[in-house]
């Protein structure tokens, strides 16, 4: 009996470490990965780990107003699946006062509202490419849109204003496009 008391009570040896079985190794990542899995799982499905973080524009809607430098038109009639994600107001500078407010839209999709008080052939030129042309109009309620071609994958509604332009650019569907012009359009 003494002899397997020493023999439990000697530390292994570097051999007896490196003898150690790949199967060894994979039960050990897995013990230290199943609980990982099991929370990220977990922030998927009971939190809405996809879901985009909403955020309120009002501010810089009212930010953009209150500095009256450009009429300022916020959608009117949209649902609550569309998720405002990102708004920012930027007062008169070298590029003109510019209100840009992102959405998520119903099916996923992404775009953005732009208002600004820049000259439309500089707005059109910084927001969509050098190469943009009109390639068709719209009516969206008493208001004529310009479709554009925009950076790769994307398309944009433009309504070019005397005192301001207003673009709806994004990779949403066009008829999501569409549906942000008329909710602007009935302002």
């Amino acid at each position: 009996m003494q002899a397997a008391d020493s023999a439990a009570e000697t530390p292994p040896t570097a051999s007896s470490r490196l003898a150690r079985s790949p199967k060894d190794m994979a039960l050990s990542l897995a013990v230290l990965l199943v609980p990982i899995l099991l929370v990220f799982g977990a922030y998927q499905v009971f939190l809405g780990g996809n879901d985009p973080v909403a955020i309120d524009p009002g501010p810089a809607y009212e930010q953009a107003r209150a500095a009256g430098e450009l009429p300022v038109s916020e959608p009117v009639g949209l649902g609550p699946d569309w998720t405002p994600v990102r708004a920012v107001y930027r007062p008169a500078g070298p590029d003109g006062p510019t209100l840009r407010v992102g959405y998520v839209t119903p099916d996923g999709g992404a775009l953005q509202v732009v208002q600004s008080a820049r000259p439309a052939p500089q707005l059109l030129v910084a927001e969509l490419t050098s190469t943009a042309q009109p390639q068709g109009s719209v009516e969206v309620g008493a208001t004529t849109w310009q479709w554009y071609a925009a950076r790769p994958g994307e398309r944009a509604l433009v309504w070019l204003a005397p005192q301001r332009s207003v673009l709806v650019v994004g990779s949403a569907p066009e008829d999501e496009l569409t549906a942000m012009a008329a909710a602007l359009s009935a302002n």
